[in-house]
């Protein structure tokens, strides 16, 4: 039997499926495994490259392989679906996927450490905290509304909607008032954990030098500097910095054929959190330039006199990126650039 140079595993919960190939692709071995079973079936084998889909739990299995001496590679699902072979099962998924790792321009996802996950769940959570923490103030307003009191939108005015239910004057049946203190409680709890996961994400982008250094550039703060530590791949793994700006999804999309080039909406592809933060962080620097005057010829100020304030952002966040990728892969900080006389 030759001996396996390329494996497929195809992850799962319990039951995984391995798709052994040799050095001409030919079929050597096909297996199903319980998952107890996974490390020492690997831990058997000579060095070989193992290929998996960057999906849940593939960081940790990939880890856990490569301190066996494998040679780990994560590919996106999206890149291992044009190998897949008519019907779709476990068998066909890894061969597709042992497939897709042959492939000499195949891109691949870089593994996260345990650290970097660990960062990334902060983020996670805290995201989950602020949409719970609005849903809960959406349906005091909406419940407050249906006994005629009317409270604008918006966090700065949930004391107000708060006041409204303690305040024994505001009409409002005691069923009522009784079952809306529970949502208040939960508004308060929600707002004292995202305060401490505010002050960790804080305290994390001091402590780390490269958030110091991205901090530097104007519109990113401890949490985008954090986030950016956390989820962006590593800048080695963009020749420059476009190449960064587009895989946040923050280019034209592309639908040119017979040399005419035809330009549509932002791709929106990548990592949809980080692209959401740094449009947020070109808002804000906007807002700041819009107090102050944009300096007149610059860049800047001829976008937001000739183009839609939403295109300003994402086309100010598209050069945020490519800031971010030069300080991520160059080192030093961010220097305004020179006005020209």
């Amino acid at each position: 039997m030759s001996e396996v140079r390329t494996i497929g595993l195809d992850l799962a919960k319990n039951v995984f499926q391995v798709h052994g190939a040799d050095e001409t692709g030919a079929v050597v071995f096909r297996k199903q495994l319980r998952r107890g079973r996974v490390l020492k079936f690997f831990g058997g084998l000579p060095r070989c490259l193992v290929a998996m889909e960057a999906c849940g739990s593939s960081h940790f299995w990939a880890r856990e392989i490569g301190h066996l001496g494998h040679e780990v590679r994560m590919i996106p699902p999206a890149y291992v679906k044009p190998f897949l072979k008519r019907q779709k099962n476990d068998m066909a998924d890894a061969e597709a996927i042992c497939e897709a790792a042959q492939r000499p321009t195949m891109r691949f996802v870089a593994v996260k450490s345990e650290e970097r996950q660990a960062a990334a769940v902060v983020l996670r959570t805290r995201d989950l905290l602020i949409r719970q923490r609005t849903q809960t103030i959406n349906a005091l307003r909406g419940h407050l509304a249906e006994f005629g009191e009317v409270v604008p939108q918006g966090l700065s005015f949930a004391s107000k909607l708060i006041a409204m239910i303690e305040d024994p004057q505001t009409a409002l049946p005691e069923t009522a008032r009784t079952a809306l203190r529970f949502l208040t409680a939960s508004l308060s709890q929600l707002n004292d954990q995202i305060r401490v996961l505010d002050a960790q994400i804080v305290r994390r982008a001091r402590e780390d030098e490269t958030a110091r250094r991205l901090m530097t550039v104007p519109g990113i703060g401890p949490l985008i500097a954090t986030a950016l530590v956390a989820l962006a791949p590593s800048p080695e793994t963009f020749k420059r910095g476009r190449d960064f700006a587009a895989w946040l999804g923050l280019v034209p999309r592309q639908h040119s054929t017979g040399g005419k080039q035809r330009l549509g909406s932002t791709t929106k592809m990548g990592d949809r959190s980080l692209r959401r933060l740094l449009i947020i962080g070109a808002n804000s620097e906007l807002v700041w330039r819009a107090r102050k005057g944009a300096t007149p010829g610059t860049w800047l100020a001829k976008m937001l006199a000739h183009k839609p304030p939403m295109l300003v952002r994402v086309a100010l966040a598209n050069k945020m990126a490519r800031m971010i990728w030069a300080i991520m892969a160059k080192g030093g900080i961010y220097r305004a650039p020179v006005a020209a006389v």
